[in-house]
């Protein structure tokens, strides 16, 4: 019955989408708005059949995230440091085993919020929830990020991954693999500095952000690496573009290497911290 109702939304909206753009502008306004609650409601559904699947078993649940520890990946600036964990009460002495944590916001597999880079933008603890879920579209780039370790993604890439899997979906969630999950045990080769101390390591293109934030209605981008801008990056473009438009950002993403291009459905879970500038993060994506 759901799924009827929807149809017939479609059909509606469509109908008045089509209609000439100066003809009815009150009904081309409303059907801009029903557009936006069809995109909500095709998403609620897919994530409905695809929680349905969890308990069925028909659907794969692949966790997206490194654990952490002392050798967590994290930015390498002054004031960041490792994570700090200990056990304050044991089983054994209290009856109770309890511990405590220190982290910077930047560590691990984590959300950057757009205030990190934007004044004014939305913190950690007010980024919407629906934004928080979107299907995932993972762009390979693991070749050319083999031989080239600054390689940018590129609008290229993205129309390449379009002509095999169509085009981008309202409410996507866009990952980039490079492989470069492949060195994270090892901090020295995952930061892959020069001699002169330059990292080296792939991100993307403020070209290929623009074409998803100007074309495409995607909830956030995603990296595999230790920042969304390349490692070489001065000026920080790409978190800049990304979050002046309000959207949010994902790096140290894990086990990219596990996802189809298409097809899965993302499920990001970040801890809370009132206005933060981001925070540690649990990925699930379900694959059917």
């Amino acid at each position: 019955m759901k799924k009827s109702r929807l149809l017939l939304t479609v059909v509606i909206f469509l109908g008045l989408w089509l209609l000439p753009p100066n003809h009815l502008p009150a009904q081309k306004e409303e059907a801009q708005k029903v557009g936006k609650e069809i995109t909500k409601r095709a998403r609620r559904i897919a994530g409905k059949d695809r929680l349905d699947g969890v308990l069925s078993g028909r659907t794969r649940v692949l966790d997206l995230t490194y654990p952490l520890n002392a050798q967590t990946p994290y930015w390498p600036a002054p004031n960041y440091e490792p994570l700090k964990h200990e056990f304050f009460a044991t089983l054994e002495k209290d009856g109770v085993l309890s511990g405590r944590y220190c982290a910077p916001e930047h560590l691990g597999t984590h959300v950057d919020a757009p205030n990190h880079f934007e004044r004014g933008g939305i913190p950690l603890d007010k980024i919407a929830l629906d934004d928080l879920f979107g299907y995932a579209v993972v762009i390979n780039v693991r070749g050319k990020a083999a031989s080239n370790p600054d390689y940018r993604v590129s609008p290229a890439d993205l129309q390449e991954w379009e002509r095999k899997n169509h085009e981008i979906p309202d409410g996507a969630i866009v990952l980039a693999y490079t492989g470069w999950g492949e060195r994270v045990e090892n901090l020295e080769q995952y930061q892959n500095k020069d001699s002169q101390g330059v990292m080296h390591f792939p991100g993307w293109s403020t070209e290929a952000v623009d074409f998803l934030l100007r074309a495409r209605n995607i909830n956030a981008i995603g990296m595999d690496t230790l920042s969304m801008d390349y490692g070489p990056s001065k000026d920080f473009a790409v978190h800049h573009l990304l979050m002046s438009a309000g959207k949010y950002g994902l790096e140290n993403v894990a086990h990219l290497d596990q996802m189809p291009p298409r097809g899965g459905f993302l499920i990001v879970s970040p801890i809370k911290i009132e206005g933060g500038s981001g925070g540690q993060a649990r990925i699930y994506a379900l694959i059917e």
